[in-house]
């Protein structure tokens, strides 16, 4: 079995390597292809990759290259993990919507648009390569935006499952709060990537006890410090938001926080500086303690699962992944993306029925994919007035003043990788 993964050079890879040496039972693979322009990246964290490996007694080969046709060549699943412009365009995203008084993040409002503007376009050329080299090869998605991206590449007629880290960390909080492991936990999980709800926890599989009301009695206090929300409120909604609900929930708080303190994106890349000076030591054979700082927790289990499960049919037989909605939330169209528990093995996700979903989350989903659809159409074709819909349209942003000027403000700031600017 042949892996590889696209952006091999990020400090997040030997999350990855230590998941695929841990798990090689799950996922059997011979030969792993890092693939990355930045050589100042790929060697380091290949030579780390290799190290990890020997040390764990996986049998596999490590390949680094900046050829991505190569690379492709003969792989069974390709991962994606790009971040287009670095953390300098991220350190951007996450500034400039400040000075309308709007969130700065890289995945949510007017930052989030401008990410998606820059990636949807080199993630397709990518895709298109996967196929010509092996048109039945996987594309596991893990680049932010995850929904608009899944979205685009699904439209595009490539075989793709969207991944993101936020479900297995809660199912991993929950079980570790219940005193059970993790595989005892299922999450009735439903809306969009970074716009979900857990609207059940439920022991031992779909139709098991739903523990949640529980939960949130007996470590409310808990998930609400973790979430950065208010107890209350969580006892209000009976639900447990994903902790990309305070950009809603809470923005004009988030936003005073945001304007008292640096951009996350210098805090990552300093971080990063440090990881890769870590990595280049040719005495460190697991992953730093850093790293766990660095963000992606549990990113590489889920990686495993969902591969495991597209390639041989073994792996979880329900995960969380981002696929077409084909129906499961009526209120949103067939093409849509969500983020749901689905059955997943090798003809891809099928998301499992959900229940109704009450209208204080259905009508921000339905507003957000509205969004999303005008944020792919930006990314796709182009055009000042496609990126002022998309503000428009946003729930974060949607007045025309706010619009206008940060349409203006997100060309400044991406020119560079935008062609059609």
């Amino acid at each position: 079995m042949k892996l590889t993964v696209v952006g091999g050079g990020s400090t997040y890879t030997p999350e990855l390597i230590d998941g695929f040496a841990r798990l090689r039972g799950t996922l059997p693979i011979e030969e792993l292809v890092l693939v990355d322009p930045a050589a100042e990246r790929l060697e380091p964290v290949g030579g780390l990759a290799r190290r990890i490996f020997a040390r764990q007694g996986h049998p596999g080969r490590i390949v680094t290259t900046a050829d991505l046709e190569a690379g492709v060549d003969g792989a069974d699943a390709v991962l994606l993990q790009l971040r287009v412009g670095g953390q300098a365009a991220r350190e951007q995203d996450e500034t400039w919507p400040l000075e309308c008084g709007c969130v700065g993040q890289e995945t949510t409002g007017a930052g989030g648009l401008a990410k998606a503007l820059r990636t949807v376009p080199v993630v397709l050329d990518i895709a298109d390569r996967v196929r010509r080299a092996n048109p039945r090869a996987w594309i596991i998605d893990f680049t932010n935006p995850v929904g608009i991206v899944t979205r685009a590449l699904l439209q595009a007629g490539h075989r793709a499952v969207g991944l993101c880290n936020v479900a297995i960390g809660l199912q991993r909080r929950f079980a570790g709060l219940l005193g059970v492991a993790a595989s005892e936990v299922h999450l009735d999980h439903v809306g969009l990537n970074h716009l979900t709800w857990e609207t059940g926890v439920r022991l031992g599989g779909p139709g098991g006890e739903d523990v949640l009301p529980a939960l949130l009695t007996g470590h409310g206090d808990a998930i609400a410090a973790d979430l950065h929300l208010p107890r209350p409120l969580l006892d209000r909604l009976g639900v447990v938001p994903s902790y990309y609900l305070r950009y809603y929930y809470a923005h004009d708080e988030v936003v005073r926080e945001l304007r008292t303190k640096p951009p996350r994106a210098a805090e990552v890349a300093a971080m990063e500086r440090e990881l890769l000076e870590m990595y280049g030591d040719p005495a460190l054979d697991g992953k730093p303690a850093l790293l766990a700082k660095r963000g992606g927790a549990h990113y590489s289990e889920a990686a495993v699962d969902l591969a495991a499960a597209l390639l041989t049919g073994s792996g979880s037989p329900h995960q969380v992944v981002n696929t077409r909605n084909d129906g499961t939330l009526p209120f949103l169209p067939d093409d849509a993306v969500i983020e749901v528990q689905a059955a997943v093995g090798p003809e891809g996700a099928s998301p499992l029925p959900v229940t109704p979903v009450d209208p204080l989350y259905a009508g921000l989903t339905a507003n957000v994919t509205a969004y999303e659809d005008l944020a792919l159409d930006a990314a796709l074709r182009g055009g000042r007035d496609r990126v002022f819909r998309a503000l428009l349209a946003h729930p974060l942003i949607g007045q025309y003043a706010y619009a206008e000027t940060l349409t203006d403000e997100l060309l400044a700031h991406n020119r560079e990788h935008l062609a059609w600017a």
